[in-house]
């Protein structure tokens, strides 16, 4: 999300820089009206590309999330097992997503893309010719797994990072919300597609047709025309100067902790996702211990936390609000009271509809988050400050995950989940107390 690429340059540049080419940006039409302004990112050819090679890409992982858990159980009939798997897919996100941060400041962040896609597609292929031969165990599994959560290490704060480069500040809200209509598209699809694609064919089938999904993102990213890109850093130091991988990670700490706006956020809204955006652990006991619906009555429940994300991301977009750190914070208090009634609602027709409206107020409050970090920050420290928000917005949820767990053995799903709820209820009644010095450095002019 740079003005000047650091990777199309490949190395920093001598101490006297040279004059750059300016970026070619084409003019674009206004904005749509009516339900045409929640696509206007799509404007710019460079999101299209990107973001339809995502949609397909996203619904193939989704697919194969659901083919990897079923392979595990068809291999070991073991919910630990199950459990492992996952683990170990998370725990590089949680442990070096901060590190792959450096390397998407320090690189191109398509060539990065570009990588890190072409990593994934050649595991979902390995674990196919495995499946195909015969040849597949367990260790397999544990060994893929890893590898791709470290492959999604990099991936991550690059992607996100990437969305300025694409559509430019003005553009952004949109673009963020977008890209999480995606994600939330994906978790929607991906699952009832691959279950059907198992009973029709083989779970075989669905590991090959997922790393073919990886291609036209791979395609996309590499029609992307680097000189349209946006908002590209520049690169000030020479050879010699270069920082190495711990300096420039220290630099990317030091600037979130010494900068109110951005400190609020990711702390604030990390909290309230640890304690409160884990009810998919809870889910299945509100529907077969507290509102007595079964499987059924389960489904629609995920179904409504969805549908309620999607809708909610589809209005940011349509909205392309601007960031608003009092915004965010009332968006999780707000979230924090719907997800406490949710706790202790007996009658199932209202708890689908405050299930879809936490879903809504989740996105809400996270997808305006990215927004704001990702203006407030300078553009040479996106891909860091990028990889602090990925550690604790996606790598710390497992934490969150074992801790619901914890508490609902202890006294039950409705209690540990109100408690989750009154937690994140804290957590942000702090970040508005905590308010003012960041939506002061919020209102001062953009750093460069």
């Amino acid at each position: 999300m740079k003005k000047h690429s650091p990777g199309s340059q490949g190395q920093a540049e001598s101490s006297s820089v040279p004059e750059r080419e300016t970026p070619v940006i084409l003019p674009l039409k206004p904005p749509g009206k009516g339900l045409l302004r929640a696509f206007a990112s799509l404007r710019q050819r460079n999101f299209r590309l990107f973001w339809f090679g995502q949609m397909i890409s996203l619904i193939g992982t989704w697919m194969q999330i659901i083919g990897q858990a079923w392979l595990v159980l068809e291999l070991t009939h073991s919910a630990w097992q199950l459990g492992l798997v996952g683990a170990l897919q998370s725990l590089p996100v949680l442990l070096f997503s901060i590190v792959g941060g450096v390397f998407a400041d320090r690189w191109p962040k398509r060539r990065v893309l570009l990588l890190t896609q072409a990593a994934a597609m050649i595991q979902a292929l390995l674990l196919w010719a495995m499946i195909a031969i015969g040849t597949v165990q367990l260790w397999h599994l544990y060994v893929l797994a890893m590898l791709l959560g470290l492959t999604n290490s990099l991936y991550l704060p690059t992607s996100r990072a990437f969305l300025v480069e694409l559509v430019g500040r003005e553009d952004l809200p949109n673009a963020v919300a977008l890209n999480s209509s995606l994600s939330t598209l994906a978790r929607i699809v991906g699952p009832g597609l691959g279950g059907i694609i198992i009973a029709e064919s083989s779970v075989t089938m669905l590991f090959l047709l997922n790393a073919l999904s990886f291609l036209p993102v791979i395609v996309g990213l590499t029609l992307i025309k680097r000189k349209a890109l946006h908002a590209q850093a520049l690169q000030h130091r020479s050879v010699g100067e270069r920082q190495n991988t711990w300096h420039s990670l220290r630099e990317g700490v030091g600037y979130v902790w010494k900068t109110p706006a951005v400190l609020v956020l990711i702390m604030v809204v990390g909290l309230v996702l640890i304690f409160g955006s884990n009810f998919n652990v809870v889910l299945p006991l509100f529907a077969t211990d507290v509102l007595h619906v079964g499987a059924t009555g389960f489904g629609l429940l995920s179904a409504a936390l969805g549908v309620g994300a999607l809708l909610s991301a589809l209005w940011l977009a349509w909205s392309n609000q601007k960031s608003a750190i009092r915004r965010v914070l009332i968006g999780m208090l707000v979230f924090g009271v719907l997800e406490a009634v949710f706790a202790v609602s007996r009658i199932y027709l209202l708890s689908l509809v405050l299930i879809a409206s936490v879903g809504f107020m989740e996105n809400a409050f996270a997808a305006q988050a990215l927004t704001t970090l990702q203006i407030v920050t300078p553009d040479h420290l996106r891909g860091r400050v990028t990889s602090v928000q990925v550690l604790f917005f996606d790598g710390s949820l497992p934490l969150g995950y074992l801790l619901l767990g914890w508490l609902s053995g202890l006294c039950g799903a409705s209690l540990a989940l109100l408690i989750g709820a009154l937690l994140s209820l804290m957590v942000a009644g702090a970040g508005w107390m905590w308010r003012k010095p960041a939506e002061r450095d919020l209102a001062e002019p953009a750093r460069l």
